[in-house]
């Protein structure tokens, strides 16, 4: 875990909320300079924070509405610490909380140097990632009114459907085995959403391409350099990742797309693991989904599952194979050069 360490004159700490901010603002030997509760309004922080600027750090744990306070602080060059939700257990416990408490704690943590920071996205990129998000979203759903149709026809003790509805031709043919009416509105209803589902996302997947070419058209080709990701499984990873810089080692890297366990230890007795939902949601389910598409497509990463899978179990054998993936990922990304498939097989 990473923690913001630099020194600064004042130390501005915020408990944000979608419609009112508590400052508290302390100088570098802890003394309270500001402590008030405040609207989430641009001009009104900046008058407030006006005497103190000079030598200034803002600190805000992240939580949903933390974009405009980033933009504003990046737009009048003041420093800006997003903290880590899940690591700032300080702000979270004690006898008593509330909003003017935690804002305290987080200026006291920055001043302290340990306030666990998290990634600032910045905003040239960090629209089109959250349409991406919001692309996945849709497509989930869809397969959930899918999968309706084919849980009806089993509720019915309909024949199994031996086909695939997600061809919009055979969803209507679908529709014309229920025989009870009222039945038969139920699934025209999710066969029209469905309908809607495929008109959105073909607009909205051509558009994040073209936005794509636009942002980093060769770190886009990189990673299609890879039998296995597609348009969609690059475009997830292109987004998530933004700047494989950001990541100084490969492990930090790893860590950040949930690949690999965290031991907890104590007194030399091993604890277990935890940590699993720290890190990146959408790229752990990206490196699942392409490490299934790379076996797929490769006859030797099949071979090398299967000898894993021996010692280690199939379910074991996927994520050493996840692991190694990501891996060699980031150090395409490092090297600026497309996938060696030999030299990947080679060390494996």
């Amino acid at each position: 875990m990473r923690f913001y360490t630099k020194t600064h004159k004042h130390y501005c700490g915020i408990d944000l909320h979608a419609r009112k901010m508590f400052i508290c603002i302390i100088d570098g030997e802890g003394k309270v300079l500001v402590h008030r509760n405040i609207n989430c309004n641009p001009d009104e922080f900046l008058r407030i924070i006006a005497p103190y600027r000079e030598g200034l750090v803002v600190g805000v744990e992240c939580m949903f509405a933390w974009y405009w306070l980033f933009d504003l602080c990046r737009k009048e060059q003041i420093e800006f610490a997003l903290g880590h939700a899940l690591y700032m257990k300080a702000i979270h416990g004690g006898k008593a909380k509330s909003d003017k408490i935690d804002a305290h704690k987080i200026a006291a943590l920055l001043r302290g140097g340990t306030f666990p920071i998290a990634y600032g996205y910045p905003p040239e990129m960090r629209a089109t990632r959250d349409l991406m998000r919001r692309r996945n979203f849709m497509v989930r759903k869809r397969a959930e009114l899918i999968a309706h149709i084919q849980n009806t026809a089993t509720q019915y003790n309909l024949p199994e459907l031996g086909f695939n509805l997600a061809c919009e031709s055979n969803r209507h043919e679908a529709a014309e085995l229920f025989h009870d009416p009222e039945v038969r509105k139920i699934i025209d209803i999710d066969i029209a959403m469905i309908d809607s589902y495929d008109d959105a996302l073909k607009i909205l997947e051509l558009d994040i391409e073209k936005t794509a070419k636009k942002h980093d058209k060769h770190a886009l080709l990189l990673l299609r350099s890879i039998l296995g990701i597609g348009p969609i499984l690059s475009l997830v990873l292109l987004y998530e990742i933004h700047d494989i810089n950001r990541f100084e080692t490969v492990q930090q890297f790893a860590s950040y797309c949930r690949l690999v366990k965290c031991a907890h230890e104590s007194a030399g007795k091993k604890k277990g693991t935890g940590g699993a939902k720290i890190g990146n949601a959408h790229l752990k389910w990206a490196f699942s989904e392409a490490t299934i598409l790379f076996i797929r497509y490769n006859a030797p990463a099949k071979k090398m599952v299967e000898d894993l899978a021996k010692i280690h179990g199939k379910g074991k054998a996927i994520s050493i194979l996840s692991h190694k993936l990501a891996r060699a990922i980031y150090h395409m990304l490092k090297s600026n050069k497309p996938f060696d498939r030999d030299k990947f097989f080679a060390t494996a």
